[in-house]
């Protein structure tokens, strides 16, 4: 489903989320002018006698990289061939600011470049703004639950094609190391488990070197619920990877979209693994203050950019959270 690579820059992206041409609109980081993206949702069903499948990519995403996205597309491959699913969507959802954790870029810089990822290389994909735009840190299983609640409740399902609709299935989409964290004792709550497991159920990419057998041997109550997609070419890229590479002044193009590059060659991020990336996000902001200014903008619209905070430690919060 995803498209090939567009030429787009870091200068297409619109943080005022107007859009305008070739150029990638941003929501504001704005709880209060939130609005769930929807416009890349499946809006009638293929198939009826299927069961609608919404997945859901929760993650720090800094930055985002190929396998990010291609975790999507072999997800819908799987779906398609292997279970009675019919995918209407996907969505990534930055984790918020206050996972302070080490090489995490603010979230509005996160979000920018999840956004450059997906709008100019998929046809399906969308980023949820919602979890990022948070102050505190959001649990997976709220997170869930804000995505069940939008998709059945506020848009009431899918369009089954007969003037009927249908509850749509949310799961969460994640990597194998999600699926060894939850089967290691006192890392995750069972009650955490039996709403994630239990109620969404998960789509776990295996990863070469992780034993995924094990992990579910000690998950066998939601075991019906986990569905474990193969990975024919290997590929384990990973964020952690990316920023290494970045520090070390290395080349990742062809592992990351190329404007992702852009953007944080643009903004001069990961130049560090410290405190560096909200030192750049602040000068991003103070430099979009002074843009606004200039152009006679109200600087209130923009308080919110890049106030997001680095910290090399991280919080004492479940590990729910791909180490990429």
């Amino acid at each position: 489903m995803v498209d090939a690579d567009y030429a787009l820059t870091s200068a297409d992206v619109d943080v005022e989320g107007k859009g305008n041409g070739n150029r990638v609109a941003l929501p504001p980081m704005n709880p209060e002018s939130y609005k769930f993206p929807d416009h890349r949702l499946k809006k009638v069903m293929s198939d009826p006698s299927k069961t609608p499948l919404l997945l859901v990519a929760c993650g720090s995403f800094s930055p985002t990289t190929y396998l990010h996205l291609r975790m999507f597309e072999m997800a819908a491959d799987y779906i398609k061939f292997s279970t009675d699913f019919e995918l209407i969507g996907g969505y990534l959802s930055p984790v918020s600011d206050a996972y302070k954790k080490a090489g995490l870029a603010s979230a509005v810089h996160r979000v920018a470049m999840c956004q450059l990822a997906v709008e100019k290389t998929s046809n399906w994909l969308m980023v949820d703004p919602w979890e990022p735009m948070q102050k505190e840190y959001i649990p997976t299983a709220m997170v869930l639950d804000h995505f069940d609640h939008y998709i059945n409740e506020v848009l009431g399902g899918i369009d089954t094609g007969d003037g009927t609709r249908k509850p749509v299935h949310v799961a969460l989409l994640a990597g194998a190391d999600l699926i060894h964290t939850m089967s290691t004792p006192g890392v995750w709550s069972e009650k955490d488990l039996d709403h994630i497991l239990g109620r969404y159920g998960t789509f776990i990419v295996e990863r070469a070197g992780t034993d995924i057998d094990e992990a579910i041997a000690s998950l066998q109550p939601w075991k019906q619920n986990i569905y474990v997609i193969q990975q024919l070419i290997q590929n384990d890229v990973s964020s952690t990877k990316i920023r290494l590479f970045l520090r070390r002044e290395m080349s990742v193009r062809y592992l990351i979209p190329s404007p992702v590059i852009d953007y944080i060659e643009k903004h001069h991020l990961y130049e560090d693994e410290g405190p560096s990336s909200a030192a750049a996000a602040a000068a991003t902001a103070k430099q979009n203050d002074k843009n606004n200014n200039n152009n006679n903008l109200d600087p209130s619209s923009h308080q919110d950019k890049g106030k997001g905070k680095q910290e090399d430690e991280t919080m004492s919060y479940e590990n729910d959270r791909p180490s990429g």
